[in-house]
């Protein structure tokens, strides 16, 4: 059975996507921690990110870093904060958040609530950093 990020990298779900290639997808957490916290996905199904073999883990890494780049230019912050716990959905996924301090990465954290438009303008502003970054 698909997991809920297969179904959105096949858009049957909807999401505020920031960034794609061949192989990884990445979007919006809709449960931020900070504005900017993105998800980075593989488009294949692996639910453990040790399974991925190493040239798919050091490609994923690879493209994460450019998605964090573009967040580090849309949000202005100290770090881009990497976590990966994998176990909230069984598909490989890493969390990019945008931090000032440590404890803009503590999961327990109240999460933000935001409303279509902030996301939409969150999305917006990774995404043409993205680009700009690619050119």
């Amino acid at each position: 059975m698909a997991t809920i990020f297969s179904k959105i990298i096949a858009g049957e779900i909807p999401s505020y996507k920031v960034a794609e290639n061949e192989n990884f997808y990445a979007f919006l957490d809709i449960n931020p921690l900070v504005k900017g916290h993105t998800l980075v996905v593989p488009k294949k199904e692996v639910d453990y990110i040790f399974d991925l073999s190493d040239e798919e883990l050091a490609a994923m890494h690879i493209f994460a870093k450019h998605v964090a780049a573009a967040i580090q230019k849309a949000f202005p912050c100290k770090k881009v904060g990497e976590a990966v716990i994998g176990l909230e959905v069984p598909h490989a996924h890493i969390h990019l958040i945008p931090i000032q301090k440590e404890s803009d990465m503590i999961f327990s954290n109240p999460k933000l609530k935001l409303s279509d438009e902030e996301f939409k303008a969150i999305a917006q502003a990774i995404q043409q950093a993205w680009t700009d970054n690619a050119q």
